[in-house]
């Protein structure tokens, strides 16, 4: 029974994904349906945290819109998920990146991996 799940699920998975991490500065490509019509929308943020895995893996980016902190969950393998690009690497000291919520302005800033 678990090994048809395992394949149904490696079928809907994809394949070339970006390697990044919590920490990172991503934009990510959203299908957005009005209507008949469907757009790409761009949503670009800090990746604060990623959680389980498999079919199943989830990451959340946060933003600030207009003076207003911004959190969106993704799916990581949705088919409404175009793509996701790595824009700024980050090294954190955190797996969950939770405390950036209370931060504000440059303390909410995360190292950069290059340094």
């Amino acid at each position: 029974m678990a090994n048809i799940i395992d394949q149904i699920e490696k079928e809907n998975m994809k394949e070339k994904l970006p390697e990044f991490s919590v920490g990172d500065t991503v934009k990510v490509s959203v299908r957005i349906k009005e209507g008949e019509k469907e757009r790409i929308q761009a949503y670009e943020g800090v990746v604060i945290a990623r959680r389980n895995g498999g079919i199943r893996e989830t990451f959340t980016v946060r933003k600030i819109s207009n003076g207003v902190g911004v959190e969106r969950t993704f799916p990581l393998h949705s088919p409404l998920v175009a793509n996701v690009e790595v824009t700024r690497k980050g090294k954190p000291k955190r797996a969950k990146l939770y405390y950036v919520r209370s931060l504000t302005g440059k303390a909410a800033k995360i190292k950069s991996a290059e340094n």
